[in-house]
């Protein structure tokens, strides 16, 4: 089961608590007209400045924490469920990688992600550096890592491969109950 922690965080936006804390703490605009938060509002304010981004990060990751946690008590008496895959941006960041039986390290070419996020979040190269810059290098990230996906454009079938033969040889070294 792969808990992909970027909904989760949509999830948090959602709740009126955490609308309630945003716009106590920066004010109407980082809600769109709709209610819904402004994410692009958030991330101008919070990537510009460490202390914003620590208290915001305090606020939302112990909801994700709880989101996450549900979904697998939920699919804890699932057959089908044979493993949790964290999909997790900050997760050496956030100090869960002590929580895992093991760390992917998924890795493309700048290039390729500089498109990627072009493509899907609008974000030019100085926006992609900028963010990255405020995560834990990329070089010690991949140190960290017990196995590494090289996930290049165009290779899907590779990847795929790749994913499997971890993925196999991390359930084949996890002891059951």
């Amino acid at each position: 089961m792969v808990i992909d922690s970027d909904v989760a965080v949509g999830k948090a936006y959602q709740r009126p608590q955490v609308k309630e804390k945003l716009t106590e703490w920066w004010g109407g605009q980082v809600l769109l007209p709709n209610r819904q938060v402004n994410r692009k509002e958030i991330a101008r304010r919070i990537f510009n400045d460490e202390h914003e981004r620590r208290r915001l990060e305090a606020l939302i990751h112990p909801i994700v924490a709880e989101i996450r946690d549900e979904q697998m008590r939920q699919s804890a008496g699932d057959a089908s469920v044979k493993a949790y895959v964290w999909d997790t941006p900050l997760l050496l960041e956030a100090g869960l990688g002590g929580q895992c039986d093991a760390i992917v390290y998924v890795d493309a070419p700048e290039e390729e992600r500089l498109e990627r996020v072009r493509r899907t979040r609008g974000w030019d190269e100085a926006e992609l550096h900028r963010r990255e810059k405020l995560q834990m290098p990329l070089d010690k990230k991949l140190d960290m890592a017990n196995d590494i996906v090289r996930n290049t454009a165009g290779a899907d079938d590779e990847v795929r491969n790749q994913v499997r033969k971890v993925l196999s040889r991390i359930l084949a070294g996890i002891r059951r109950p």
